[in-house]
């Protein structure tokens, strides 16, 4: 079918092309919204009758889109979702979530504005574009998150580990940290190593002390020895001269 556009249509052409689509999307979709008319000649000849009103008219809501494009621009919506240990949600989150998150904000869209091509079925941040006008189109972040928290993290750059991804990560933190605590620096060993050979030269100095002195006192007792035999000899000598007299 031939039709007329009466707005931008993505993929399609701008305002006031006559392009040729399927049937079923030109009365399911085009033509009930309002967004083209069948190219016949009557409908031609309306069209460049209105086309000034009509370009009018779409300036004026590109100019207010605009506005709301610089509110939408990069902005992170979140979304709080139950989700399984493998970060699967029990569900989807569709268009109409996210465009309910960005009308919650202040920003006035509708569903099929949102251009989702399909449903969110994990964890995670994922761009999303937003028609906000069919010439003005901007992308926002959809935070599918378990908690405030986690979305917070996943906000900050960091992600969200299936449940035996995260174990693993904590025992690896575990064993090094406890690596760590047994481990100690080149100086610190060489100073206990230092400590030790200090300890074993006062042993040995104490040892040879402990040697000297028992040398000099068993130097004594044989001098002391020797002085008692000397007197003995004495004695057995003057009682031999006594006995000869």
């Amino acid at each position: 079918m031939d039709i007329i556009l009466l707005e931008r249509i993505e993929k399609l052409g701008g305002l006031g092309e006559i392009v040729h689509v399927k049937n079923g999307y030109a009365r399911n979709f085009l033509l009930p919204q309002r967004k083209a008319l069948r190219a016949t000649e009557k409908n031609k000849l309306r069209f460049e009758h209105e086309r000034e009103a009509l370009e009018k008219l779409n300036a004026e809501r590109r100019s207010g889109a605009e506005s709301n494009a610089e509110n939408l621009e990069g902005q992170d919506f979140v979304l709080i979702r139950q989700a399984s240990d493998t970060l699967q949600l029990y569900g989807s989150v569709s268009a109409k979530d996210i465009a309910d998150a960005i009308i919650a904000s202040g920003v006035e869209i509708k569903r099929q504005q949102v251009r989702l091509d399909r449903p969110i079925k994990t964890l995670g941040i994922f761009d999303v574009r937003v028609a906000v006008h069919p010439e003005v189109i901007v992308t926002v972040r959809a935070n599918i998150a378990r908690s405030e928290e986690e979305a917070a993290i996943q906000a900050k750059g960091g992600s969200i580990l299936p449940a035996h991804e995260q174990e693993v990560l904590d025992e690896q933190a575990e064993a090094a940290a406890a690596a760590q605590a047994g481990f100690e620096s080149p100086e610190d060993e060489l100073a206990a190593m230092a400590d030790s050979d200090g300890a074993d030269s006062d042993g040995a100095g104490s040892d040879e002390a402990g040697d000297g002195e028992s040398s000099v006192d068993a130097s004594g007792d044989d001098a002391n020895g020797s002085e008692s035999s000397d007197d003995s000899w004495t004695d057995s000598a003057a009682e031999a001269e006594t006995t000869d007299t």
